[in-house]
């Protein structure tokens, strides 16, 4: 009888680390660019969820200081009193009327007397307090979408971080002209995600210093990014808002442009006298002649007369205030591609640091020859610097891509 042959054994598996390094040959080779292409779209995956809801988180503690700054701006506000009621022209029951017409009156029944009319009582003029970009200066709420939000001077990439922006070449909100705001639509907060939503007729409510003011939406409109024309006073004498955020959603391609005009009835205050640019000179006025006029400054638009309203009827392009106004409104979505380059440097810099803490990683689980030891080492460390890494790329991109 022949001896059984015995079994083949196993040979003990061999830890990773304990393993000689694999030949250098195509089967390395291809292995790397496969580890290098996962990482990468990974990165990509975590890039894109920093875009949609990272952001926010940014926007979002911005929001709550600018919150508490707005209010107390609102408590140091001195809060405008309604006039008294007039008196009452009907003498008290049982007073006699000891009043005689004034000789120097001219009563209107008398032939040959004329009565000035009453002067046309003008738009009060608003006093606003040093504001500069990054400033609150309005609470804007939409009810119907959602939207409740803290509304910056400004319309610079950094301003649009911290919430909706004002464009400071318009009047401000609750004053005759046209009062533009722009705001994200996926990023940052994306407080005009639903702007498409809102029907003709919906509030928009805007409260700043001067009071709460109404809008009811007039109209919606799709444009291209060179047409600035639409945040710019077509008619001085109407206090109207456009709402201006990017178009379709997750790009930059076109504008969507929401339209609406200020409800007396349901705001506070009436519509002041327009102020641009927060009532500091305008950029590209003579500053000569500003020194010695301060009228140069623009700081406000008086109110037109008859002859000046139909000169801006007849003229679609004409405006409130002077030309160079609308010649510096800018498309506050027009930065391209690198329009940051401080955030090189910093893009060097957080990226460097995630490949020390990579390094550092490995090599605490080749001590311990454990992969995990390396994971519970550097996996909060990455991610806090991928964070920051992910937040200097941004800067390196257009606005809403």
């Amino acid at each position: 009888m022949s001896d059984l042959a015995e079994p083949p054994t196993t040979p003990p598996r061999v830890r990773k680390f304990d393993r000689p390094p694999p030949p250098h040959d195509w089967r390395w080779w291809v292995g790397g660019l496969g580890k290098t292409l996962i990482a990468t779209g990974l990165l990509m995956f975590g890039f894109v969820a920093y875009q949609l809801w990272g952001t926010g988180i940014e926007t979002a503690r911005a929001q709550n200081a600018l919150e508490n700054e707005f209010e107390e701006l609102l408590a140091a506000t001195p809060t405008t009193e309604a006039p008294a009621p007039p008196a009452s022209s009907t003498p008290d029951a049982g007073t006699p009327d000891t009043t005689t017409p004034d000789a120097t009156i001219p009563d209107a029944t008398i032939p040959g007397v004329t009565v000035e009319p009453a002067p046309i009582e003008e738009p009060p003029t608003a006093e606003l307090p040093p504001v500069e970009e990054g400033d609150p200066i309005a609470r804007l709420e939409m009810p119907t979408i959602g939207v409740d939000n803290i509304v910056v001077a400004g319309v610079d990439t950094t301003d649009l971080k911290k919430g909706p922006g004002h464009y400071p070449e318009t009047p401000m909100p609750g004053q005759l002209g046209n009062a533009a705001i722009a705001g994200h639509r996926t990023t940052y907060g994306q407080p005009f995600f639903n702007v498409d939503k809102l029907d003709i007729g919906d509030e928009i409510v805007v409260t700043t210093l001067a009071g709460r003011f109404v809008y009811r939406v007039t109209g919606q409109q799709i444009v291209t990014p060179q047409d600035y024309q639409v945040v710019a006073t077509t008619d001085p004498t109407r206090a109207t808002i456009t709402l201006t955020s990017c178009h379709p959603k997750y790009t930059a391609r076109e504008r969507i442009i929401i339209t609406g005009d200020l409800d007396p009835a349901a705001s506070s205050a009436e519509a002041a006298e327009s102020t641009i640019n927060y009532g500091r000179p305008i950029v590209g006025t003579d500053s000569a002649a500003a020194d010695t006029d301060p009228a140069n400054t623009v700081t406000s638009a008086p109110v037109p007369t008859t002859d000046a309203i139909a000169v801006e009827n007849e003229n679609a392009d004409a405006v409130a205030g002077s030309d160079a106004v609308n010649r510096e409104i800018a498309d506050a979505f027009s930065d391209g591609w690198f329009s940051d380059p401080g955030a090189n440097g910093q893009v060097a810099l957080w990226g460097l640091l995630l490949a020390a803490i990579g390094v550092l990683s490995y090599l605490a689980s080749k001590k311990a020859k454990r992969d995990w030891v390396g994971l519970m080492v550097g996996i909060v460390p990455f991610m806090v610097t991928l964070y920051f890494f992910f937040q200097n790329v941004n800067r390196l991109l257009p606005p809403n891509l």
